[in-house]
């Protein structure tokens, strides 16, 4: 029988069908079972406005089977099947859509979801197959046919024999190539692997003839092989379950089936949503951060389905990077997809269900912070840096969505607190909300430059992580309270004692300038200090980039070399500082090793490089002689 010849468009859409549309081959599979399922729902449908139709969903299933000598692998569904005019026009001319036409001749709406809609899908075959054969029987015929085609070569279809209604789709599958492994497709793991990962939630059964073994009757060490068939999917989506019939264990056992992580999620979300846009979700916030969280290599994102067929391993705009933690899927059949059914289209209502999860994401951190603190500080400790990340990101575009969620360790409760728990306890006389900046907390608890604060009764928050600073000055307040780092030159806190130390700056200025020259640009001034109580020597800055950001940017490849304004501050009321009048009046010499010195402990107290080490030691021997 002479072939009849796809149309040129046909040709040239198949060769690229083949060979750039589909990312992964595997999806040839994906693309076959969505078929067979539609071709149920067909009858389906039909059974709806048919009294004559009895549909016994028990009696329709998918059936795929591999035969690895022949290389044949075989995909059939009990389904409405296809006339010879059917095969002609639905696979003799690539993107007609059968599904499509079908929804349009019953008037069947998009609530409906009937998979197939471009009518591309079957042709993904020929990616892995020389040659596609599909027998089919269609409902209330009595006649079969066969469709066959090696690919762009053409087709040919003729009668032949098939007891059943519905459809076998049978695949030659190519010959191995140095570049690509063909036998993958007809290995029994491998298959259910697939199917598992992107048909798990068809809603037929997908069966297969499974491979087990046991041991031989009358043996007590010999085994035997034998095959079983046995339904690979699970059909029934958890998140389409009543809530009220699941319990806490069943979502930890999905979680866990999803390889989400080996922890077990501090909670959960299940959405159900029925609207402008129908979707439904589980969500999950993980205890532990991944592996890789903090690195490039990570990949954000919730799998997303379209009718229970996996669209997409990880659908990134379903998550803001600040919630790029959350794990979880999201199923929706009003998603536009494109012509392959990897990428999604991006639509209105992609953006309506993003826009929704980002809330209650929020909403559910919120409760988590409000009715089990064990839990938020648990969730904070792992993923506090992102949230900190998305309040310094998009010049501070989301600060608003998270500034409530931030803690900060506290210098009075000694422990991590919001930023709405440290206002609440704001004395009056309070202008500022106070924060100290350093390696750890306990380095913190000996910065001299504390002690004013701290004396004056007002809490401090502790600043551990180096985008702690640069996340709070893109929030600049927090409830009309501004942040003021304790390494500020002005602390906004005025008493009798820095009037007084107002009084020395006037009466050592000469001394401070004489210092500030020795130390060139190294400081911006020499000043009596405000702040100290019992440490001789500090440094504090002028300017919004501070002492910190500085350290934090001068560790980073390719450091754009931003210097603090640093202020080296002389405790007046320290026995030191008489030895500084001292040298000034009678040795100068001695006053600019002081100077020297005394500018080096300070960087060292900030955790700053100094910039001569043996310069340092040679001094402190020269003081010791």
């Amino acid at each position: 029988m002479p072939k009849k010849q796809f149309k040129a468009e046909s040709k040239r859409l198949l060769d690229l069908m083949i060979n750039s549309i589909y990312t992964h081959k595997e999806i040839f599979l994906r693309e076959l079972i969505s078929n067979a399922s539609d071709a149920i729902d067909k009858l389906y449908y039909k059974a709806l406005t048919d009294d004559s139709i009895t549909f016994n969903k028990e009696n329709y299933y998918i059936k795929v089977s591999a035969d690895k000598e022949k290389r044949i692998l075989k995909i059939s569904d009990t389904g409405i099947g296809m006339t010879k005019e059917e095969l002609d026009e639905n696979l003799g001319v690539i993107a007609k859509s059968g599904s499509f036409a079908f929804k349009k001749e019953n008037e069947i709406k998009d609530g409906h979801d009937i998979i197939g809609q471009f009518g591309v899908g079957f042709y993904s075959a020929f990616m892995v197959a020389k040659k596609v054969t599909v027998i089919s029987k269609a409902f209330g015929s009595d006649e079969a046919y066969k469709w066959e085609s090696d690919g762009v070569d053409g087709y040919t279809i003729k009668p032949c024999e098939k007891d059943t209604v519905g459809t076998d789709i049978i695949l030659e599958i190519k010959d191995n190539t140095e570049e690509e492994n063909y036998d993958e497709y007809l290995q029994e793991y491998r298959l259910r692997s697939i199917i598992k990962k992107y048909s798990d939630f068809i809603r037929y059964p997908i069966k297969m003839d499974v491979t087990e073994s046991r041991l031989k009757e009358g043996s007590d060490k010999e085994y035997e092989e034998y095959t079983v068939e046995k339904t690979i999917n699970s059909m029934v989506p958890i998140w389409k379950k009543n809530k009220n019939e699941l319990t806490k264990e069943d979502y930890e056992n999905f979680y866990a089936e999803k390889h989400y992580g080996f922890d077990k999620p501090l909670s959960y979300v299940h959405i159900s949503v029925d609207g402008m846009v129908s979707y439904n979700a589980i969500l999950f916030i993980p205890e532990k951060t991944p592996y890789d969280f903090y690195t490039k290599d990570y990949e954000k994102g919730l799998e997303l389905y379209s009718s229970g067929v996996l669209i997409m391993n990880k659908c990134p705009e379903l998550l803001p990077d600040y919630f790029s933690f959350v794990k979880g899927i999201v199923d929706s059949d009003d998603l536009s997809l494109n012509i392959s059914r990897e990428i999604l289209q991006h639509d209105r209502q992609l953006k309506l269900i993003a826009k929704n999860i980002k809330s209650k994401i929020k909403s559910e951190l919120e409760s988590m912070l409000k009715n089990n603190r064990d839990n938020y500080v648990k969730f904070y400790e792992s993923f506090g840096r992102q949230l900190k990340f998305g309040v310094y990101n998009n010049f501070g575009a989301d600060k608003d969505v998270l500034q409530d969620l931030l803690m900060f360790y506290s210098s009075k409760e000694k422990k991590l607190v919001t930023l709405e728990e440290y206002v609440s306890r704001m004395p009056e006389d309070q202008k500022y909300i106070y924060y100290a900046s350093g390696d750890s907390i306990e380095r913190i608890e000996k910065m001299p430059q504390t002690e004013l604060v701290a004396d004056k009764g007002y809490e401090i928050l502790y600043f551990t992580e180096d985008i702690d600073e640069f996340a709070i000055r893109m929030l600049m307040s927090y409830k009309d309270k501004e942040f003021k780092s304790v390494s500020s030159g002005d602390l906004g806190i005025e008493n009798e004692e820095t009037k007084e130390d107002d009084k020395k700056q006037e009466e050592n200025k000469d001394l401070f300038d004489y210092m500030k020259n020795a130390l060139g640009d190294k400081v911006k001034a020499v000043r009596a200090s405000k702040r100290l109580k019992t440490h001789p020597v500090c440094l504090s800055n002028e300017g919004e980039f501070t002492i910190e950001m500085e350290k934090v940017l001068s560790s980073m490849p390719g450091n754009p070399d931003i210097k603090a304004e640093k202020v080296l501050e002389i405790n007046v009321n320290h026995e030191v500082f008489n030895a500084l009048k001292n040298a000034y009046e009678n040795d100068k010499d001695k006053l600019n090793l002081y100077t020297e010195l005394l500018y080096n402990q300070a960087l060292l107290i900030e955790g700053l490089p100094i910039n001569d080490p043996v310069d340092f030691t040679n001094k402190i021997c020269q003081i010791m002689k």
